[in-house]
């Protein structure tokens, strides 16, 4: 399949489909004018916190063996969101670049800059470059490498560099991490299928429920981002351009390195580094008092800016079919 041909697949079956889905939530409040935004908001990130990302976490964990290739994933992107991570620490905090900022500005950055929605919008695009196993490679990404990152340096970083209150009340990392549905679906997902203990028709059960995370997420998408206030700052697009091109760029260089050749986990690994800013960028700002203003907007141009970059990382070579 050419270049231009395998686009074209990608912007009918992936693209077409999220950009509707975020045009939908965007459009939706103008529609019907009595939609209580955060209110519908909060709602379905519950939604899909404690019941729809929890049944496909449970589907895909039960279902999948764990092998060296599989853990190579996490094992690249995390090696890559720390050295992106550096890259913007350094920008952010030792260069003179934007004296204007608060920390609480920089650290909102640097979250969103060095985490990636890995799932919502790295699924459909793994989907179509390797099939339909391939979502495995986000959840095992989001498991073992996002989710505890995020809830550990991610914290560090918001409550440390995003703020010198240091007699403030720390939250407990394992405490929040025992409160949260997909990490003990995930973990009873696992030890199903490591104890040849997988039920088929529970696992079709879950599957089918946890259907519904991405198209809702997707949509929540469409409501938070900042659409009026999509006015470009160059430190915004810096950490943009970090997050979309230097990322995937770090694994596609470092893979080699560590494995003998390119595989599929490998280039699943590039594709889940071209992925923009996390939502849960937004939600460690407003939990951690930073910049939620510059997250939303860092969240917005980087999914926006997306449709551009992914192409051309295809040109690059850098992922395929």
């Amino acid at each position: 399949m050419n270049y231009l041909s395998q686009l074209v697949d990608l912007m009918v079956q992936v693209m077409l489909p999220l950009s509707l889905l975020v045009g939908a939530g965007a459009l939706w409040p103008r529609f019907f004018g009595d939609t209580q935004v955060e209110v519908m908001r909060t709602s379905l990130n519950r939604m899909v916190m404690y019941l729809f990302y929890p049944c496909i976490l449970f589907a895909v964990a039960s279902t999948t063996p764990i092998n060296r290739d599989l853990l190579s994933v996490p094992l690249l992107v995390g090696l890559a969101s720390l050295v992106s991570g550096a890259v913007l620490y350094v920008l952010l905090y030792r260069l003179p670049l934007w004296r204007h900022l608060t920390d609480q500005t920089r650290a909102a950055l640097m979250l969103g800059g060095m985490f990636g929605n890995t799932f919502n919008i790295g699924v459909p695009v793994l989907v179509f470059f390797f099939g339909a196993e391939a979502m495995r490679y986000a959840v095992f990404n989001d498991m073992l490498m996002t989710m505890p990152l995020v809830w550990t340096l991610g914290v560090w970083i918001a409550t440390r560099l995003g703020s010198h209150d240091r007699n403030a009340a720390q939250p407990s990392v394992i405490g929040v991490m025992l409160t949260m549905p997909p990490i003990w679906a995930f973990l009873l997902g696992t030890a199903c299928q490591q104890l040849n203990l997988t039920y088929e028709p529970l696992v079709n059960a879950s599957r089918f429920i946890g259907q519904a995370t991405i198209p809702v997420i997707i949509f929540v998408l469409g409501m938070t981002i900042p659409w009026r206030n999509l006015v470009p700052r160059g430190e915004i697009l810096t950490v943009v351009g970090i997050k979309l091109l230097l990322t995937p760029f770090i694994v596609w260089l470092i893979a080699p390195l560590i494995y003998s050749r390119m595989g599929e986990a490998q280039y699943a690994a590039v594709v889940e580094g071209t992925t923009p800013a996390m939502m849960t960028a937004l939600l460690l700002a407003d939990r951690f008092k930073l910049d939620s203003g510059a997250a939303a907007l860092l969240i917005g141009w980087s999914t926006i800016l997306f449709w551009l970059t992914l192409p051309l990382i295809m040109a690059f070579g850098w992922v395929g079919r």
